[in-house]
């Protein structure tokens, strides 16, 4: 047993930094859900979503701000006291990013939905379901395997996130003919392909703290 897993044992279940940890990718899941919920609706009865959409960015804000306090009070933490803001800051960015495609769907009024973007959007879904998978075994590392095998999800979504972006673009430059619609749906499968990046990121902080602590 290495002298950080002895310490570990030693140190008091936390009480504090674990339930933030699960709140952070259980709003993340909301969030991702509510923007596929709403690219599967007519304009007109998006709206509700999105200002849902809103609040849920921010909360996820909240918890990053409140963790990141707890940072600054508390002496003895779970682990690293690094990689806990990474890996809060890693969600935060997941959430910006979905919350950022919601934001320019709104702005830019984007009626017609495409396959391409749906699809997207249930990647991310996805995505955010596997981080929590992975996030709810950091209470202890007696199963690493599935933090693993989680993030492994999460790399091979990412390439598929990738695959789908590629072709939605090629498509765009090679049917569309309106200057405003290329710019406005490249911008959006742009971020969404940015939020699946951003998972991707998660991942490689949830693995760094496994193999750290396994």
């Amino acid at each position: 047993m290495s002298i950080n897993s002895i310490f570990q044992f030693l140190v008091p279940k936390d009480k504090k930094f674990f339930p933030l940890f699960e709140e952070a990718s259980s709003n993340l899941i909301e969030l991702a859900s509510n923007l596929h919920e709403a690219v599967n609706l007519p304009l007109k009865e998006r709206e509700v979503l999105f200002q849902k959409i809103d609040e849920l960015e921010q909360r996820g804000e909240d918890i990053t701000r409140q963790t990141n306090l707890e940072l600054s009070r508390n002496f003895i933490t779970p682990f690293d006291r690094e990689d806990i803001h990474s890996l809060v800051t890693s969600i935060d960015n997941v959430a910006d990013r979905l919350h950022g495609a919601s934001s320019i769907m709104r702005l830019y009024q984007v009626d017609k939905i495409t396959k391409s973007i749906r699809k997207l959007t249930e990647i991310n879904l996805e995505a955010c379901q596997h981080i929590e998978v992975a996030v709810k075994e950091l209470r202890d590392f007696k199963n690493a395997h599935k933090i693993k095998a989680a993030c492994a999800k999460i790399s091979k979504l990412e390439n598929k996130s990738d695959n789908v972006y590629n072709k939605a673009v090629f498509e765009i430059f090679e049917n569309e003919t309106d200057a405003k619609n290329i710019i406005k749906y490249k911008e959006v499968l742009s971020i969404l392909e940015s939020a699946t990046d951003k998972c991707k990121s998660v991942a490689s902080v949830l693995e760094s703290i496994s193999v750290k602590h396994s």
